[in-house]
């Protein structure tokens, strides 16, 4: 029997889940695999129509599925609600990408006289990759978990989906797939289209499954190493699109620091503060100038830390590993400069629990010196801890950058007059991160099209996103047509289609509009 944990008591009680057997590991790949040939045969509309059922399924099951997973994560009402709405949100903007058509790549070159010599007809798009693995994480018990981003760009891509609920809300994982299933029913998708298993080995025999084609994961780096093993061991080894380690460095430079010092400090300690500092966009590492503009800024900021009451942390897990690795921070060379208070948390959604006897932590600002920032004072810190490295010249910045961990995002806080100091820090960033932020802050990903939600490793170990409409690459893989007559082409590709952008004989060809007859 497993059972679910109440952050904010540390109480466990049973729940009526069990760790699923192999032999159910293999019942719900093979129903996946089924579904996958289905959901790729009844094209795009269907797929688009699903989703938009997912989304508002999603919002009729709002109540409950708040209720649920702040009991389960402690991450409150305000915060669950706004990501119910990035779900819901999600699913409806996939269902425009897929109606559009333009992921496709949908190509087409005729059979021609070449300099080469006479040349076929070659047709080509992207393809579902089959079903896949998705597994939740820890920090998001909807928009990167059953309900997630990798849900949407799955059945996009005209995959079914087996998830592997995570630990820290297996009720919350629960009842989000009945959401799901409940969507499936009401568009008669296939048997298969949604399901999940539950424990640790469950999730490894997942990996290794035949009818699993692609895995997708956000967690620690241990992890998605244990999985990748396993998934080596396969005959054929399946693509595994990790996100897993990111310190997310920001740099305030001294003009920006003599301006706005005390706005950035506040923007600052709520990002790295937010959600109890557990984002894997939270910012671990700020470069400030080693000068009185700079001074006064970290001044504010250990002010902000020094008041701010401890944080609810998602489980027992993390709450020990933040405690084991702010210890090695301070043992490789970093000063704690301020902590938070010792007066109890405060939860206006759980005003009458058990006053938080549970997993909770103080935020903490630690400091050093850029010139002597190490790869081991830039170990990921899941919680609300940051680290302030000094800095007197950007030499020192450039530096230290090739010292740490590549990241998910770099910052930069800059004034209009600091044009030079952005040219010469920029090739630093670009070779650092997967998405530059100014003047603002790494935490909050907007799910946009333009999106990019990934980096160099170890914070990803591949070039596509989580976040955006392009994340539906990964489930996709590419499929040519050659001398084929019509009847064997999938519509896009036929001569006469024209309802999604193509690529024709190199010239890329819009849709072309809907001319309604005015009858009279």
């Amino acid at each position: 029997m497993l059972t679910s944990t109440n952050p904010r008591t540390g109480v466990s009680a049973a729940t009526a889940l069990e760790p699923t057997t192999a032999e159910g590991v293999d019942a719900a790949a093979r129903r996946a695999a089924a579904a996958a040939a289905e959901l790729q045969h009844r094209g795009r509309e269907f797929r688009a129509t699903l989703l938009e059922a997912m989304a508002a399924s999603v919002e009729n099951s709002r109540g409950r599925l708040v209720a649920i997973a702040d009991a389960e994560t402690g991450l409150g009402a305000v915060r669950l609600n706004g990501e119910v709405s990035r779900s819901a949100f999600q699913f409806q903007l996939f269902a425009e990408a897929v109606r559009e058509g333009g992921y496709l790549e949908a190509m087409i070159d005729s059979a021609a006289e070449t300099p080469l010599g006479p040349a076929p007809d070659v047709r080509r798009m992207l393809v579902s990759i089959g079903a896949v693995a998705v597994f939740g994480s820890s920090n998001f018990p909807f928009a990167f978990s059953v309900l997630g981003g990798d849900t949407a760009s799955a059945v996009a891509a005209g995959s079914s989906v087996v998830i592997k609920a995570h630990g820290s809300h297996l009720l919350t994982s629960q009842l989000s797939l009945e959401v799901l299933q409940e969507a499936a029913h009401a568009v008669n998708a296939p048997d298969g289209t949604f399901s999940a298993v539950f424990g640790q080995e469950a999730g490894l025999a997942l990996v290794v499954h035949p009818a699993i084609k692609a895995a997708s994961f956000t967690g620690s780096l241990v992890a998605a190493e244990s999985l990748q093993r396993a998934i080596n061991t396969r005959p054929d080894p399946i693509p595994f699109f990790g996100e897993l380690s990111s310190i997310n460095p920001v740099i305030v430079t001294e003009g920006a620091a003599r301006a706005r010092g005390t706005a950035i400090a506040s923007g600052l300690f709520a990002s790295f503060t937010g959600s109890a500092g557990q984002l894997c966009t939270k910012p671990g590492i700020a470069f400030i100038p080693d000068s009185a503009s700079g001074q006064a800024l970290v001044e504010s900021l250990k002010e902000l830390t020094g008041e701010a009451r401890p944080q609810v942390l998602l489980n027992d897990r993390i709450r020990s590993s933040f405690d084991s690795i702010s210890g090695r921070l301070v043992e490789a060379g970093a000063v704690e400069i301020a902590s938070g208070s010792g007066l109890p948390p405060h939860d206006q959604d759980a005003p009458d629990e058990n006053p938080f006897q549970g997993f909770t932590v103080a935020p903490a600002l630690l400091e050093t010196a850029a010139a002597s920032l190490t790869e081991e004072l830039a170990e990921e810190c899941f919680g609300p801890l940051i680290v302030i490295a000094r800095y007197s010249t950007l030499d020192e910045v450039r530096e230290a950058f090739g010292r740490i961990p590549r990241s998910l995002t770099a910052t930069l806080h800059a004034e209009d007059d600091d044009e030079a100091i952005i040219a010469q820090l920029m090739p630093a960033l670009e070779a650092s991160a997967g998405r530059i932020v100014f003047n603002s802050y790494p935490t909050g990903v907007r799910v946009t099209w333009a999106q990019h939600h990934g980096g160099p490793w170890p914070s990803t170990n591949s070039q596509h996103t989580s976040v955006g409409v392009t994340a539906v690459r990964r489930f996709l893989r590419p499929l040519a047509w050659q001398n084929a007559p019509q009847s064997a082409l999938p519509e896009e590709l036929r001569d006469h289609y024209s309802a999604i952008p193509r690529r024709i004989d190199g010239a890329l060809v819009l849709p072309q509009p809907v001319v309604q007859q005015v009858g009279g």
